[in-house]
């Protein structure tokens, strides 16, 4: 069986926006979600910029009791809020907490890249040195636990198919979708909800920063801190929120009767082995093409026919490496590289839940023919200046077919591990 994949559902949290409308309009408009983290500044951080997203306390005490609430650290309140909004969107009714139906055909992969550290560092950690670990309370292990947001969705929404967390990194969020695809792809599943979510933690920041990874030249002017592809490019900024999609069955999406966003046409995944340039930090850059190439080959798509990139681009020295093998797996010489943008301009980097939050970046991007610009990079890296004319700094609408059908998202993670999307208008 070989089922074809559609999005019927969309929810975020993200630092420039809460929910699909308000993110779709500050990715038009160019809008920033970077400000001065206070947490990070009262640590001593060289970096005190962050990408956070705003109000969320409010949003989840309005949309869940007090019980639920106390259980949830900042990853499942990001976490349970997008898969509401998407499960929502998809036309799906959120069950009654009392309610013992259980959605046999509908399950989740739900991916996060360091877990709950907020818990773990502001909580559990002094609590036990302070010897009163009893006072950690019986909700502690829940919010800590790497699974603990995809039980938490599992919880809220009843899901009875396969329900289980992935964590590759900077990957994850990119991973999980194609996890989720490939189990309805063969028939598996009827409905996954799948995503990935980060929690907001100077104990997670801190590491980073110790790394000397974070950019530390705009701690005074926040909004220019994360420049991709940039020739002044000082590191990346960290970032914490959540995407979700509702994937589905064309089959069933057409039963429903529901809108359909797109077509997950294809994925890969892959690892470079830590060789050939590859190593924890760094991606093999062989293993990136052959990435792509496979996501494009499992699609039954050419390379001529991406329209095109949203790149994993950190703002980092991986910048040019990842744009010179975008531009040879799609077989692309300088000056014919389709549009390539980095979201991470105006959000920073979610970590795991990065790859899941552009994701719904590329999806808006498809379903509405733009392509949003890429912030901060003014100054073109002078490894990428053979394709900055693929660059757009301002939006860039492409509303008419065949001008943007095709659309490829890839993440690209610590350990050089690597996962790619094709995404593609919905043709019934």
């Amino acid at each position: 069986m070989n089922q074809r994949v559609v999005v019927t559902g969309l929810g975020v949290i993200a630092p420039n926006g809460n929910g699909i409308p308000e993110f779709e309009l500050a990715l038009r408009k160019g809008k920033s979600g970077l400000r001065v983290e206070e947490s990070m500044v009262e640590a001593k951080l060289g970096c005190h910029v962050a990408g956070v997203p705003q109000g969320v306390d409010e949003l989840a005490a309005a949309s869940f009791d007090e019980d639920l609430l106390l259980a949830m650290n900042s990853s499942h309140r990001y976490v349970a809020l997008a898969s509401v909004e998407a499960w929502k969107s998809a036309g799906l009714e959120v069950p009654a907490p009392g309610d013992d139906a259980v959605d046999w055909d509908a399950g989740g992969v739900i991916g996060t890249g360091v877990g709950g550290m907020d818990t773990m560092g502001a909580r559990v950690v002094p609590l036990v040195d302070a010897k009163k670990a009893r006072r950690i309370g019986s909700t502690g292990v829940e919010q800590v636990m790497a699974s603990g947001p995809s039980a938490r969705v599992s919880g809220i929404l009843a899901l009875g198919n396969h329900v289980t967390t992935n964590s590759s990194a900077c990957a994850t969020g990119v991973e999980a979708i194609a996890l989720g695809a490939d189990r309805i792809r063969r028939g598996l599943a009827k409905r996954m909800i799948c995503g990935g979510t980060e929690g907001a933690s100077v104990y997670t920041w801190a590491g980073f920063d110790a790394m000397r990874v974070l950019c530390r030249k705009f701690n005074d002017d926040p909004e220019k801190a994360s420049r991709p592809m940039s020739a002044s490019a000082g590191g990346f900024i960290a970032g914490a929120g959540a995407g979700m999609v509702v994937l589905e069955s064309e089959e069933s999406a057409t039963e429903r009767g529901v809108e359909i966003h797109a077509e997950i046409a294809g994925s890969a995944m892959n690892c470079g082995g830590h060789r050939m340039g590859g190593s924890m930090t760094s991606p093999n850059p062989e293993s990136v093409r052959r990435c792509i190439r496979g996501a494009l080959a499992d699609a039954g798509v050419a390379p001529s026919e991406v329209d095109a990139i949203s790149g994993h681009l950190t703002a980092t020295g991986a910048d040019p490496k990842e744009v010179a093998a975008w531009a040879d797996a799609l077989e692309r010489k300088p000056g014919e590289l389709p549009p390539i943008t980095a979201t991470k301009s105006m959000i920073g980097h979610g970590l795991g839940a990065a790859g899941a939050m552009e994701a719904i970046a590329a999806l808006l991007m498809l379903k509405g023919g733009f392509v949003h610009a890429s912030l901060n990079c003014e100054d073109v890296h002078p490894e990428i200046e053979p394709w900055a004319n693929s660059i757009p700094h301002e939006l860039l609408e492409l509303p008419e077919l065949p001008e943007l059908r095709t659309l490829v998202k890839a993440g690209f993670g610590f350990g050089d591990v690597n996962a790619a999307l094709v995404m593609r208008r919905y043709e019934p």
